[in-house]
This record gives structure tokens, C-alpha cells and sequence, in this order.
């Protein structure tokens, strides 16, 4: 019931960035917009990008600035997989990395020849150097308690269930550093302290340029969250930079407490069961350097019986993770997940994409009823964020970093 990150959209902040000065941009939430008696209406163009799960809200905008004359052009992930879905509401979609096409949409528009859809070229990939600062200067800051910054874009993992930016880029590529902090710079001229959210999908794959930006971000005074893999925990040295550089949490996609959970749940490797003996480990290696871990864990996979509920609650008691994060597994258009689910007549309802919430059941479990699972999630839900058992976490989490701090003050 709490709102625990409020952030504005990255990828129209960005696009706005790449617009002609001499175009008047503003920059709308659809929040804000159902506040407003009657919706502004004297655009001359409209981008809309939205999540699968606001997708027909994001329709029915769309639709309602067709009615009346104004060219609507849309973009993001879900489109982007489903382009002739969208192309009913709208003048244009944009299909993968806009940066790459927004001039061109521009240029179309001014000479009244907008075309159906926009794509980048057969394997082009977005130099991220040439990525512009977002407008961030558009928002009112008070409405949001982070602003994202997107360092990299990619990751080297192929999850079946990941609908991330995998889908529109077929490489992890990096932003400079130098470019990240001149936009950490930007924020910082307009939010004194600011809480920056790194919009990455696996942050410090990298790690040299990894190394390079925490180097430089120590100076800055920040604090950060970002999202990686469980392999950071092997490089103490990056685990350090962080810490010095003001990262006050990591969330890592553990996905499962059980070898049977991550087993084959990536298409190219079988990394996250490789890698799973160690995930104890991991975790009290990277909470010992005083920065918390958020661990997701995906409810519902292939390999989960009714067990699987008691075995997150036991894994997260027994590893003391400082946060917990319980999704169900959620088959998002155009992810394999999706396409096998579908195959195997396992889709409950097809285009039901108002339930890709990570939190509505919308398949055929495989070793568990229907019912079993949204029980169970219920369940689990009460019993891992109860007030006294996030208490116990958080302060064996201060209590073991202040009994490290002692250990090195001795030696």
C-alpha cells in the first residue's frame, strides 16, 4: 500500500531531450492527467509510452487525442513487441530504441509525412555516447523520491521470463562514465540531494567502466540503488566502490531458494543454477560491505511445488536478506515465457495484459492448482512482510555490520 519508488518516465525525458529546441515540449503523467477536468488538447503531437500493464489506459489516451486531430506516436517496450496492436490507436509506433529514430519522426512530422512505423536498422545498436542529459528540468521534483539514470542497457543473461530491454537491444553496451556524472551533475542543480535510481537491467557487467564510474561518483556526495547479478559479490574491490560511492541498496534477481527453481530458466546458459550453491554466500558477502540486498524471488516456476512457499520464508530468515521481493511469474508479451506458455495452451487469458502486474496469476501453474499458487503468494505476503520479522532482518543487518566494523577497528 506504500509507494516505494515514484519515478518519471526515462525514455520520454529522453526523446524530449533529442527534440528541436524550437519545439514547445511538456512532459505528463497519466496521474496527473485524471486530475485535470478536460485533457489538454492543444498538442500538435503526442508520445505516449507505457508498461504492458497500462497499456490499454495508454490505448484509450491514445485514442481520445485521435479523435480529435492530434497526431499520436507511441513507443516503449510492449509496443514494440506488438506494434499492429498498437498501431490501431496511433499515427506512428516506434519500434525498439527511439533515440535512433526520434529525429526522423520529427522530421516526417514537419513535412506532414509521418510514416506507419519507425524502426531501427537490422542489428543497429544505439551508441549510449551519444545519448543526450534527459530533460529533467520538465518534472516537478516534488512528485517523485528518485530519478533514474540509465548507465548501461542490455544484459548478458537470456532469461525466458525477462521482459527488459533484451528485447529491443541484442547487446549490453555502456554509457560512458563521464556522461553518467555529467547528468548526475544536472539532477544535482536541481534537486540539492537527490536519490538516483541507475535504470539498468544488470549494472557493472562490466567491470572496468564499472570501477571507472563508482571512482567518479565517490566525489559526487549521493546516494544510489541499482540492480545486478549475484556475481558481485566475487569482486571485493567493486564491493568497496560501491559502498564509498553512496549505493544504499542492490537488488538482485535470486528468483528461487531451490536448485529445482533456477534450473533452465535462461535459454543461453544455465548460469543462475550454476551459480546457486553460492547465493548464501553471496548474500552475506555483499550485506557485510554495508549495502543491503532487495532479493526477487519469482513464484510459480516450473520447478515450484506448494513447498516453495515455506522454502523463500526459510531461505530469506536463514540469509537474513534486508529486503524481499515476491513476484509471480508473469508471461509478458513477446518473452519466450510468453510464447511457450501459449504453445503449451498454459495462457489463461491471451491479451489480458492488464494483469502483467508480477502479482496476477494469468497461467496453468505446472505442480500446483491455480488456487494453490494465489494462496500461497497471499500467504507468503503476510508472512514476509510482517512488521516484526522486517524489524528482526534489518537489525541483525546493523548488528553484523557494526560487529565487522569492530573485527577490522581491532585488526
Amino acid at each position: 500500500s506504500k509507494v516505494i519508488a515514484s519515478m518519471p518516465s526515462l525514455s520520454l525525458l529522453t526523446l524530449a531531450a533529442l527534440t528541436p529546441k524550437d519545439i514547445k515540449v511538456e512532459y505528463k503523467e497519466i496521474n496527473d492527467l485524471k486530475t485535470e477536468k478536460d485533457l489538454p488538447d492543444d498538442y500538435d503531437l503526442v508520445a505516449i509510452s507505457s508498461f504492458s500493464a497500462q497499456i490499454y489506459e495508454a490505448y484509450e489516451l491514445a485514442d481520445y487525442y485521435k479523435q480529435r486531430g492530434v497526431k499520436v506516436v507511441m513507443g516503449g517496450l510492449h509496443v514494440s513487441v506488438l506494434p499492429e496492436e498498437a498501431k490501431q490507436h496511433c499515427a506512428s509506433v516506434v519500434i525498439g530504441e527511439g533515440e535512433m529514430v526520434w529525429p526522423r519522426v520529427i522530421e516526417d512530422f514537419r513535412h506532414g509525412q509521418l510514416k506507419d512505423y519507425y524502426r531501427s536498422q537490422s542489428g543497429e545498436t544505439f551508441d549510449m555516447a551519444s545519448a543526450p542529459v534527459p530533460r529533467y528540468e520538465l518534472l516537478d521534483i516534488a512528485k517523485y523520491n528518485r530519478l533514474t539514470v540509465q548507465t548501461s542497457r542490455g544484459c548478458p543473461h537470456r532469461c525466458d521470463f525477462c521482459a527488459s530491454s533484451i528485447l529491443i537491444t541484442h547487446k549490453y553496451n555502456v554509457k560512458p562514465a563521464g556522461n553518467i556524472i555529467n547528468e548526475i551533475r544536472y539532477i544535482k542543480s536541481i534537486w540539492e540531494q537527490p536519490f538516483i535510481e541507475f535504470a539498468d537491467d544488470n549494472s557493472f557487467v562490466m567491470r572496468a567502466h564499472a570501477k571507472e564510474l563508482l571512482q567518479q561518483l565517490i566525489n559526487e556526495g549521493i546516494h544510489w540503488f541499482t540492480e545486478a547479478d549475484i556475481s558481485i559479490a566475487e569482486d571485493h574491490e567493486l564491493l568497496e566502490l560501491m559502498q564509498k560511492s553512496g549505493c544504499r541498496q542492490v537488488l538482485i534477481g535470486l528468483e528461487s531458494p531451490t536448485a529445482e527453481g533456477v534450473n533452465r530458466i535462461e535459454l543461453r546458459s544455465n548460469w543462475k543454477k550454476d551459480k546457486f550453491q553460492h547465493y548464501e554466500w553471496a548474500i552475506q558477502e555483499i550485506q557485510s560491505h554495508g549495502l543491503t540486498v532487495n532479493g526477487c524471488f519469482i513464484l510459480g516456476l516450473d520447478g515450484d511445488t506448494e513447498k516453495i512457499f515455506d522454502r523463500v520464508y526459510e531461505f530469506v530468515e536463514r540469509t537474513g536478506l534486508f529486503e524481499v521481493q515476491i513476484t509471480v511469474l508473469t508471461p509478458f508479451p513477446g518473452t519466450p515465457l510468453y510464447h511457450r506458455l501459449r504453445n503449451e495452451g498454459r495462457i489463461l487469458d491471451d491479451a489480458a495484459w492488464q494483469k502483467c502486474t508480477l502479482f496476477d496469476v494469468n497461467y496453468v501453474p505446472k505442480q500446483m492448482s491455480l488456487e494453490a499458487l494465489e494462496k500461497g503468494i497471499l500467504e507468503l505476503s503476510k508472512r514476509i512482510y510482517d512488521k516484526s520479522f522486517i524489524e528482526e532482518r534489518q537489525q541483525r543487518f546493523f548488528r553484523n555490520l557494526r560487529h565487522r566494523k569492530t573485527q577490522i577497528s581491532f585488526n
